[in-house]
């Protein structure tokens, strides 16, 4: 089995007057799937999964502005939005020439790659939802503060940081409820910390999630985009998840019917615990609607 270091290819395209960086594996040639991370994540989160993949498929991870290694403006230079990343994105897949691609999506890839569905349909060949979601009822409990965030900024914002940014926050969107905890990488929760941590990060980030309640106003609209393509899909959820609720992982099958879903004895970052079943999944999906 090929190691991370020989697979993986580290670049940086400039976008839009932005830096950036993304990951890539395997032969130009081979068909493209494309893999969008989440929050607060960058597409470090994919390094356990893009070499079992990289056998096949044209693998591609980007980082969005104001994640990872790519460029971070601050928000009076750049409109966080998810509009606008996905735009972003968009330039990224053209400027590489990706014509055709699947898309795996894990949380705040969800909205983005729905938009990208949305803005050009036919370029679409699959979808791997790792828990994204797409349903009112795949909202948890912790979205109560983050609602009230979004009806009351001025309010709501210290409590909402608590919520989404704080140490305890990153920790807990990782291990959720798992009863394997000691299977568990702290790096992973201590390093996405450090990125919080950063100048400007806690501006970025509160901005982008404020813009979130224009993903939840649009889930009817991606709702009927999947009752209309009916994409092949595959639903990979972790249903330790402390955000996501394993309802939002059933509800794609009412646009879907034909979607194969799986429950995972794993969390939100499903990779954390699951990567070799993920990886297992994703190949044998992949391989009977991707040609």
């Amino acid at each position: 089995m090929p190691s991370t270091r020989t697979t993986i290819r580290y670049n940086t395209l400039r976008i839009d007057g932005l830096d950036i960086f993304y990951r890539e594996a395997g032969h130009p040639d081979a068909p493209a799937v494309v893999l969008l991370h989440g929050f607060p994540s960058s597409s470090r989160m994919y390094e356990t999964l893009i070499p079992l993949l990289a056998d096949r498929y044209h693998v591609l991870a980007p980082d969005y502005p104001g994640f990872g290694h790519s460029s971070a403006p601050a928000p009076q230079d750049f409109a966080y939005t998810f509009d606008h990343l996905a735009q972003v994105v968009d330039h990224w897949l053209v400027a590489l020439d990706i014509k055709r691609y699947a898309l795996f999506m894990q949380d705040y890839g969800g909205p983005i790659g729905f938009r990208l569905a949305e803005t050009r349909p036919a370029a679409i060949t699959a979808l791997i939802v790792q828990n994204a979601v797409a349903h009112d009822e795949g909202l948890g409990p912790l979205w109560n503060t983050r609602k009230d965030f979004w009806r009351d900024r001025a309010a709501h914002e210290a409590a909402l940081r608590l919520n989404l940014i704080s140490f305890e926050a990153t920790r807990l969107r990782h291990m959720g409820h798992s009863p394997n905890p000691q299977r568990y990488d702290p790096d992973a929760w201590c390093d996405e910390f450090a990125f919080l941590s950063r100048p400007g990060q806690i501006d970025i980030q509160t901005e982008l999630f404020y813009d979130y309640r224009n993903n939840v106003a649009a889930y009817p609209r991606w709702q009927a985009w999947l009752r209309e393509c009916r994409p092949p899909l595959l639903v990979a959820w972790g249903r330790h998840d402390p955000s996501f609720a394993v309802q939002g992982a059933l509800a794609y099958q009412r646009d879907v019917p034909e979607a194969e879903i799986h429950l995972l004895e794993a969390g939100h970052f499903a990779l954390d615990e699951a990567a070799d079943e993920v990886a297992h999944l994703t190949r044998e999906f992949l391989a009977r609607n991707v040609r």
